[in-house]
């Protein structure tokens, strides 16, 4: 319980791990390093209240800036890290100071993903146009600095971040449109039916997203970027926002010589291939030790359950009971909650009507439920992930009476 711990990086996993590492009785020194010049924040608020300006800073913070302090941990903002080197046990920061550790946290998070459109006609990165990516607090302010001059935006990718942006950019009143390689919008965490209703959704409130689309390049012609399809369809806006996903940070991991593949890889206990070295959050590709495969999650809940659970296993302390993943995004007012992982073949029983904006969307995998997706019922969401997380078998047509409650469908409540 003594010695120095030192995190790298500030977002959601390692403030939690800094913070659950004094719950749980760590006496030694927290050293917890954050790129970005400011204290740990929310950054879910990133998309909504941060772009749209209507939240106040201390209302975005993780906890009081005087929270760190009063904990004896040593938040240092502005700090970016260069390298890290196991071997003696040392963090290199940008200018060229070097702190040792007697255990080391990796929360780095991860990186926006580039765009990059190839036709026989051009190949062109989005690095070298005027777009924008949003990952962070500086980020949503220069895109809404760029909308305060030119209310127009395009938006690449109609996943979480897509869709949260044309829903706060129509409400500082920008000319939206919404472009998707996939065939409907949130089609990594929701099924069609759902994507239809956020399709539905934004049409409503005047944002077209087109889907299926395969761009061949992007111009910048005058004040305006062009997206042209490999069909010729052609959109333009006075600002883009790139925003089809992310990459694990892995920076320091490969320059450190940690194994990684698709994020920095960590047995169930989030150890690296580094003795003394962990790693959690949107960095991390974990072994799931229920199927034997590695998994990489990238939400919120997960990243800061992940924080919580490396600074028990840094102290030695038994695991806990692994949380359901789950997230949730807010359009128009609207809350959309999933949980679990829903597959292709999955068997989708909907309690109400998804079109209606008004469902529970259940998925089950030989009886058990398996995911979730509830539009505006936050009570039954809970339910069910209590459900996905016991492994119960359910009957699907008590699923879809909704004169039983959604806990009666159980058939069995076994271990998933």
């Amino acid at each position: 319980m003594s010695g120095r711990i030192v995190i790298v990086g500030a977002g959601v996993a390692g403030a939690t791990a800094a913070r659950t590492l004094r719950t749980e009785g760590y006496t030694g020194e927290i050293v917890l390093l954050g790129a970005e010049p400011t204290a740990p924040y929310r950054r879910p608020m990133v998309s909504k209240e941060l772009l749209a300006g209507a939240v106040e800073d201390r209302r975005s913070l993780l906890h009081p800036a005087d929270f760190w302090a009063g904990n004896d941990i040593d938040l240092r903002v502005g700090v970016p890290v260069e390298s890290i080197d196991p071997g003696p046990g040392l963090v290199w920061l940008a200018d060229g100071t070097a702190i040792g550790y007697d255990s080391l946290l990796l929360a780095t998070g991860a990186v926006s993903r580039r765009l990059a459109v190839t036709s026989d006609r051009s190949v062109v990165s989005d690095a070298a146009l005027p777009v924008h990516t949003l990952r962070g607090r500086s980020e949503a302010e220069a895109l809404r600095a760029t909308l305060e001059r030119d209310p127009s935006l395009l938006i690449i990718g109609a996943g979480l971040i897509g869709c949260e942006v044309a829903a706060t950019a129509r409400g500082l009143g920008a000319e939206v449109t919404v472009l998707d390689a996939g065939t409907t919008p949130l089609e990594r965490v929701a099924p069609a039916v759902v994507g239809d209703y956020i399709r539905k959704l934004h049409a409503d409130n005047g944002v077209a997203i087109s889907t299926e689309v395969r761009l061949s390049h992007l111009a910048y012609t005058g004040n305006d970027v062009v997206a042209v399809a490999e069909d010729d369809r052609i959109w333009t806006a006075a600002a883009v926002l790139v925003a089809i996903g992310s990459v694990p940070d892995t920076r320091l991991a490969v320059t450190g010589g940690l194994a990684v593949d698709d994020g920095i890889r960590v047995d169930e206990r989030y150890r690296t291939s580094a003795p003394g070295v962990f790693a959690a959050g949107d960095a991390v590709n974990r072994l799931d030790p229920k199927s034997g495969r590695y998994r990489r999650e990238e939400h919120w809940n997960s990243a800061q359950a992940q924080g919580a659970a490396a600074a028990r296993s840094m102290l030695g302390l038994p695991a806990l009971t692994a949380e359901v993943p789950w997230g949730w995004s807010m359009q128009y007012g609207r809350n959309v909650q999933f949980a679990g992982v829903i597959q292709a073949d999955d068997e989708l029983i909907a309690r109400g009507s998804a079109e209606s904006g008004d469902a529970t969307v259940l998925a089950l995998r030989d009886g058990r439920a398996v995911g979730v997706v509830a539009i505006a019922r936050p009570a039954e969401f809970r339910v069910a992930r209590d459900l996905i997380g016991r492994g119960a078998v359910l009957d699907a047509g008590a699923c879809v009476d909704e004169s039983l409650p959604l806990a009666e469908a159980i058939v069995l409540s076994g271990q998933s």
